[in-house]
């Protein structure tokens, strides 16, 4: 008997928790993903402010999925779904199915303003961590050698944008980067003098959760200093 075939494009959260739903059913799945590794985005902030290497929030799809016989993953770049033919093509092939699940996740938006990623790097991806690690830290290499004062203070000063669970906990962690991981590594500057200021568009960060919460993520933040 042919088994039927799931196909599931994403091996994020949603992905991966489909994958392992139907380990054991009577199905046949491919996970198709144009990275070999499931990102643990939740984390990403503490690669960011390098707490943690990028190996901590990456871990192998296949060896998420070595133990389940019925599932395998194939690493390869969406480019287009064939509804008509029920066919998933990848740049190089193209993969039948008889069930589809698309759990690509989302992207940041710059609500039309393409131009600001030069400027504001996201932080969705290893590759976007790793980015702002660099700027974090090369902007207080850059405040060290600075004579003068106001610019040495605009190099240490640092906005993030939106006020949902990564932006709280991205500035939270700058914060305490400043305030007590690099206080002893700088002879020119005090690291603590470094502003994090934090920009909401809403009534309240975390509006998603309850105000009670909200409350207590705004006095948390500003014990911090942001």
């Amino acid at each position: 008997m042919t088994l039927p075939h799931v196909v599931i494009v994403g091996a994020g959260f949603g992905g991966l928790t489909a994958a392992l739903s139907l380990a054991r059913s009577p199905v046949r799945i491919t996970v198709i993903d144009r990275h070999n590794y499931h990102l643990f985005q939740p984390l990403l902030y503490q690669v960011a402010t390098a707490a943690l290497s990028p190996a901590d929030v990456a871990e192998p799809i296949r060896s998420i999925l070595a133990h389940q016989p019925n599932a395998e993953m194939v690493l390869g770049e969406v480019v287009g779904i064939d509804r008509e033919n029920k066919q998933v093509e990848l740049r190089h092939t193209k993969i039948s199915y008889d069930y589809l699940i698309v759990a690509t996740g989302a992207r940041h938006s710059y609500f039309g303003h393409n131009q600001w990623a030069l400027h504001a790097p996201a932080l969705k991806t290893i590759e976007d961590a790793l980015n702002i690690r660099r700027r974090l830290l090369l902007a207080f290499e850059q405040a060290e050698q600075e004579p003068d004062e106001t610019a040495k203070q605009a190099f240490i000063t640092f906005i993030v944008i939106g006020g949902g669970p990564t932006g709280v906990e991205l500035a939270g962690a700058i914060a305490e980067l400043a305030r007590h991981t690099l206080i002893h590594d700088f002879r020119h500057i005090d690291t603590r003098k470094a502003r994090v200021l934090l920009v909401e568009g809403g009534a309240r960060i975390l509006s998603s959760f309850p105000e009670r919460l909200s409350a207590v993520a705004k006095s948390s933040l500003e014990k911090l200093g942001v």
